[in-house]
């Protein structure tokens, strides 16, 4: 949505006022809008491969995810062995994956809740998307929590 937007008359013709309509989006909705045109193949897949962050692991080969938007608070990002603690990102965009074997390389916590979240299994480093127990066909992997690239 626009951040601002401002209406000019720049001149009358024949008892016509045209109007030139200037509207300003801020840096970060131009910036995700054209970023998610570049992650996005036909078909709401993902167009490149999904990389760890951190290590750079595949995590994801092109073509095998949905991007769905829903919201998840996902604790804050650090290695299995650093424990955990209440901070962390409310985050809305991710990749779906219904099938676990889709992944190439993710590992997976203890259920918390009736729930894991899905790490990086050569790193460690997580959550990079969680898996609700009570859907054994729905894995998603947040798009802020990995890299997208063209291998």
């Amino acid at each position: 949505s626009p951040a601002c937007e401002a209406q000019f008359s720049v001149g009358k013709r024949n008892d016509i006022v045209v109007f030139i309509v200037l509207r300003q989006y801020s840096d970060t909705t131009v910036r995700k809008r054209h970023r998610m045109d570049d992650l996005l193949s036909d078909g709401e897949k993902n167009a490149k491969t999904v990389t760890c962050q951190r290590c750079g692991c595949v995590v994801l080969k092109p073509n095998n995810a949905t991007l769905v938007k829903t919201e998840k608070f996902l604790p804050s990002m650090r290695k299995k062995s650093e424990g955990t603690d209440q901070a962390g990102d409310t985050l809305q965009d991710f990749w779906l994956v219904t099938d676990m074997f889709t992944f190439e390389n993710v590992g997976f916590t203890n259920t918390v809740e009736n729930m894991k979240f899905l790490i990086c299994a050569d790193c460690e480093i997580g959550p990079i998307g969680w898996h609700d127990l009570s859907n054994k066909q729905a894995f998603y992997v947040a798009l802020e929590r990995v890299e997208h690239k063209v291998l």
